[in-house]
């Protein structure tokens, strides 16, 4: 991957050269591929995802052989209520959309099961920013949660899933919000790891158990008699 960076006024935008090139789009990026207007202008709006921030999925031509998903930072619990978008300003590269940009170009490199990143955009306004993060969409990809509820989790798809887990916790990721939506499968079975917003990279610890705890929790959320076993088989048998 090459990753640049570039300035726009008051955006900053990170973003990975061959992505782009990839997806037929030679010139660079713009703070305007960041917000759902351009897309639904073009009529390049394919999809929407589930959830408060109201990913997109897009096609970024019209004869693009990949898609993307375009996801705005947004908050969630009581303070949602006043602030949706805007978050403290603290340094560009402490932003949530730079952050987790590198961090998923790191994983993606090592060749880790995360989507490929195309590009992140911080806009600042003063003493907070907005940001947007743009990532390859997985062909045929379902979330884990979808198939708990139409019981089509079975023991293998629950094996790979922890080995999958172990993977990730050996490259010593700490998955803050581990859970049954953010583990997507694709049309072959493998399942693979999503948002990695507010995750970070540290040293072996109790965090480990805490995000098996985590994802057990979701999982008996869409369906309280599944057994998390067959995870912890496939998460041990990879140890």
């Amino acid at each position: 991957m090459r990753l640049a960076a570039l300035r726009q006024k008051n955006s900053h935008i990170l973003h990975d050269a061959d992505s782009l090139c990839d997806a037929g789009i030679s010139h660079q990026p713009d703070p305007a591929l960041f917000s759902a207007e351009y897309w639904r202008s073009r009529d390049l709006v394919v999809g929407e995802a589930p959830g408060r921030g109201s990913s997109l999925f897009l096609q970024p031509t019209p004869d693009a052989s990949t898609q993307w998903v375009l996801r705005p930072y947004r908050r969630g619990g009581l303070i949602a209520k006043l602030n949706q978008s805007r978050y403290l300003w603290t340094g560009l590269e402490r932003t949530r959309g730079f952050r987790e940009m590198r961090l998923t170009a790191n994983l993606f490199e090592q060749g880790l099961p995360v989507p490929r990143p195309i590009a992140a955009c911080v806009t600042r306004h003063g003493l907070s920013y907005e940001a947007a993060l743009i990532t390859q969409r997985i062909p045929g990809a379902k979330a884990l949660a979808e198939l708990i509820v139409n019981q089509l989790a079975d023991e293998t798809l629950l094996r790979r899933v922890g080995a999958m887990v172990r993977r990730f916790h050996q490259a010593r990721l700490d998955h803050v919000d581990l859970n049954a939506r953010n583990i997507l499968v694709d049309a072959s079975g493998a399942p693979w790891l999503i948002d990695l917003d507010r995750c970070r990279l540290r040293q072996p610890g109790t965090w480990q158990n805490a995000n098996l705890e985590r994802l057990e929790r979701s999982i008996h959320k869409f369906d309280a008699t599944l057994s998390i076993s067959p995870i912890l088989q496939g998460y041990r048998a990879t140890a």
